[in-house]
């Protein structure tokens, strides 16, 4: 493996001249250069330094794994359940093993969400249409089209749609817990 030539192709991904890279390191834009040339090869610890700057580690860096991480998702890969009362999708598969899981509520006029019991976390929602009533724990907080909630997950939490139209919003937690 050819650390300098790497070492440039991430600075160079970054944006960064060698004297920007060199600066935030505390390093000479010299021997940066030299570096990038293999004409010197850094102490484990300059080089730690060097992968941070450029947003990364050696893990990362001395990977032979040149698959990248999925991270654009489309309608199809969306896995459904339909209830009675509610639609959701999820929006990002196998998203239990992430830290947060988006998923997509469709919601009908008078019906509600499972009742969620205390967990450790926190939630996140954005209402795209509708409004909803969000029940945390003994509070009623109605959240209308264009508002968000957040929360955390620590008291029994459980959205319903009271308005008069399907309510239609998008919830996050974090850790994962739909």
């Amino acid at each position: 493996m050819v650390i300098g030539e790497k070492i440039k192709d991430l600075r160079l991904s970054c944006e960064l001249t060698q004297e920007e890279l060199a600066d935030r390191c505390e390093l000479t834009k010299g021997y940066i250069s030299q570096l990038e040339n293999d004409l010197t090869s850094p102490s484990i610890a300059t080089l730690i330094d060097i992968l941070s700057a450029l947003g990364t580690d050696l893990k990362e860096f001395f990977s032979e794994d040149e698959t990248e991480e999925k991270v654009s998702f489309n309608k199809n890969e969306f896995i459904e359940k339909v209830t009675d009362e509610y639609t959701l999708n999820w929006l990002v598969p196998n998203a239990q093993k992430n830290m947060m899981e988006p998923v997509h509520i469709r919601l009908k006029v008078g019906c509600s969400t499972d009742e969620d019991f205390p967990h450790e976390g926190e939630e996140f929602g954005f209402v795209l249409k509708g409004e909803i009533v969000l029940m945390l724990g003994k509070r009623k907080i109605k959240v209308k089209k264009g508002e968000s909630f957040y929360y955390s997950a620590s008291k029994i939490h459980q959205i319903i749609n009271k308005g008069a139209t399907e309510a239609e919003f998008i919830w996050v937690s974090c850790p994962p817990n739909f």
